[in-house]
């Protein structure tokens, strides 16, 4: 059987990389896509063509490492109630298939804007307004898989609360991070500029909770007695 420190850092260390590669290829993105100007969003993917194809795969192994990353959660955390972590596992892989399917709609638009095969089945301005059309099916895509990356961190909550091997303080925090992406989510779609001026604030507190939890993982793992063994809470 595994240890949990080597479990707990195992996750910690995937973890950080689904941070640091989601964090990239949102910032390849943000730097590529004009939101609302085609023209523009066009000519940005053509002269970073390369790099907008490194973000792609960086986000595609990401959504890898957020799946072993809660394989390894669930070995960790099982035992205090299998049902929750079944759950935890379940809405990560739910946003890891949207994630992994709705990259289609950011290669369909490095495609058309790049693409010489496409050269001469679009007016230039048709060509632009496709091109937008799929990097903005991609950014829905990828609010629509975010449900899911904050439903995960209830199930994950509740389990740090009970396992006694974090601070309790560090489960609340990922259970109200969970409530700042489903803010952030409904808010975007119902109210897409009220949305987008308060996703900086709602997002906070799943940004806090996630690299808390991340840094306890790395350098702290599990909290464990001098004699090497815990007896954190089980469900009942």
């Amino acid at each position: 059987m595994t240890a949990p420190t080597t479990l707990a850092r195992v996750a910690g260390f995937l973890y950080l990389i689904v941070a640091v590669l989601t964090i990239f290829a949102g910032l390849v993105n943000a730097r590529a896509v004009e939101s609302g100007d085609a023209a523009a969003t066009v000519d940005g993917i053509g002269t970073s063509a390369t790099l907008f194809r490194v973000g792609l795969v960086s986000e595609l192994m990401g959504a890898t490492a957020f799946l072993l990353t809660s394989m390894a959660l669930y070995l960790l955390l099982k035992h205090v109630d299998q049902l929750a972590a079944a759950a935890m596992v379940t809405f990560v892989a739910v946003s890891v298939a949207i994630q992994s399917l709705n990259l289609l709609n950011q290669k369909a638009a490095l495609t058309i804007a790049t693409g010489q095969d496409y050269a001469g089945a679009f007016e230039p301005a048709e060509r632009d307004q496709l091109t937008m059309l799929f990097a903005d099916m991609q950014h829905d895509g990828y609010i629509i898989a975010q449900t899911y990356f904050g439903l995960w961190l209830l199930p994950l909550g509740y389990l740090v609360v009970r396992s006694g091997y974090f601070p309790k303080v560090l489960g609340v925090l990922l259970m109200v991070g969970c409530l700042g992406h489903l803010v952030d989510v409904f808010a975007r779609f119902l109210a897409p500029d009220f949305g987008a001026d308060i996703s900086p604030f709602v997002m906070t507190a799943a940004a806090v909770a996630e690299l808390s939890f991340i840094a306890w993982l790395l350098i702290r793992a599990v909290r464990l007695p001098v004699d090497g063994f815990t007896t954190p809470a089980r469900s009942t």
